[in-house]
């Protein structure tokens, strides 16, 4: 696990973050999903589409159920941890029900009952009067049928200022009821946010390897429409007010990507999911400019990229290097450029110069990810960071860099121990 002090509690994600970045109008939306589906629908965000509403028990009573579809959901509107819902998978053989994921039947009187304890408030929180509906089925995307029991997996997504800061799959079991909820049961996957690839996973908080009871691997699983998904994420989170917020994805199987539901202060398990801090990762965007969407996740796949990436290069052996190597960097045209790189330890970040950078089109308005002001003996300037492609001994590299000006230096570029991972270097005297 990452250092104590990378970590998010509970407060520090109340007073620092939920608290200070989310109005209040956000918070209303989050906690209702019928105000969701508002926010979603107003900003054009795929969302299941909600069939019916009941109010009050007039509407349950007076109601045709024998006209709903043969696949939907009923829930409350505030409901919390999953409680309350009911999804229905089919139509009984002999027309009079349904039966639902778990394989219980159901009638349009068991339905009715339902719903009246959720106008009641039997699953909101503090029992208070409620809201029911009737919702899209979505049913599960066969890319997860092996990992999946039953009911829909969805993806829990923590994005902050456009920006998406953590990722975790999360996957129904028997224990769970088919629902994926880590408190009833279900896994919790962490993902790769460059990749959407899983990497490590966790059990009623408990590191595992393979799915309970069964020697199918958790690591490695490809979500679909990954891009999508990020991207969804985010425009999910513009449109609810939250400036931060957990944001539940399903994947439909013919739909593709669509916002579940809301969370104004998200749970803080896809810390141990990841194996990884939330609380460095927000601090790192908390004063960036982001643009847009687009912008958000080019800063996401560059700052927070690299665990799966890296565990490959290290299953390729440790290869020794000097504190002074030749490397090839991809311009803006593709082409391969050599050139000789520093290898320090003793610098986080890789840096690269201004002047090299800009001659091989890597300076281009859309390689820039941000700019920062950086304050020196010489007074303050601004550097931009930009995304680089580099070989050093034969492995590719995907990072960011700082730009600042080496002119003179024999070296143009210095490579950071960020990006030095797999690697030995041998030591000897650094030189400029």
């Amino acid at each position: 696990m990452s250092k104590l002090s990378t970590i998010l509690g509970l407060n520090a994600r109340t007073q620092q973050f939920a608290y200070k970045y989310n109005s209040k109008r956000g918070k209303v939306i989050a906690d209702s999903k019928i105000q969701t589906d508002r926010a979603l629908s107003t900003a054009g965000v795929p969302h299941p589409k909600i069939y019916k509403k009941f109010r009050d028990p007039k509407d349950v009573l007076d109601f045709d159920w024998m006209k709903l579809p043969d696949k939907f959901a009923l829930k409350p509107s505030r409901g919390l941890g999953g409680q309350g819902i009911v999804v229905i998978k089919k139509r009984s053989a002999d027309g009079k029900g349904w039966f639902t994921t778990q394989k219980e039947k159901v009638t349009p009187n068991d339905l009715k009952l339902h719903t009246l304890d959720i106008l009641e408030g039997a699953y909101s929180m503090g029992n208070e009067p409620d809201v029911a509906f009737i919702q899209e089925y979505v049913g599960r995307h066969k890319a997860f049928r092996r990992w999946a029991y039953r009911g829909t997996p969805d993806i829990r997504i923590i994005v902050f200022n456009k920006v998406p800061i953590m990722a975790m799959l999360r996957l129904p079991t028997k224990e769970s009821g088919g629902r994926a909820n880590l408190h009833q049961g279900a896994l919790g996957v962490g993902v790769d946010i460059a990749t959407g690839i899983t990497t490590r996973a966790i059990w009623h908080g408990e590191q595992i390897i393979n799915k309970p009871g069964t020697d199918t691997k958790l690591r490695g699983i490809k979500i679909p429409d990954w891009n999508l998904i990020l991207s969804t994420a985010v425009a999910a989170q513009e449109a609810s007010h939250l400036g931060y917020a957990g944001v539940d994805i399903v994947v439909h199987p013919e739909k593709g990507p669509m916002v579940l539901e809301l969370n104004a202060q998200p749970g803080l398990q896809i810390q141990l999911a990841n194996m990884e801090g939330l609380k460095k990762r927000l601090e790192r965007v908390e004063d960036l400019d982001v643009v847009d969407a687009e912008h958000g996740i080019r800063i996401a796949k560059a700052l927070f990229a690299g665990r799966f990436a890296d565990r490959a290069r290290m299953a390729e052996g440790v290869m020794t290097i000097g504190t002074e190597e030749e490397i090839k960097v991809v311009s803006g045209e593709g082409k391969k450029v050599k050139t000789l790189a520093k290898i320090d330890t003793g610098a986080w970040r890789s840096s690269i110069d201004k002047t090299f950078a800009k001659e091989n089109g890597l300076l281009n308005r859309e390689n820039i990810l941000w700019k920062k002001v950086v304050k020196s003996a010489f007074g303050s300037e601004v550097r931009p960071v930009i995304n680089i492609r580099f070989y050093l001994a034969g492995r590719r590299i995907n990072t960011i860099a700082s730009v600042s000006n080496r002119k003179g230096l024999k070296k143009l570029i210095i490579i950071g121990r960020r990006d030095l991972q797999g690697f030995l270097v041998k030591a000897n005297d650094q030189t400029r």
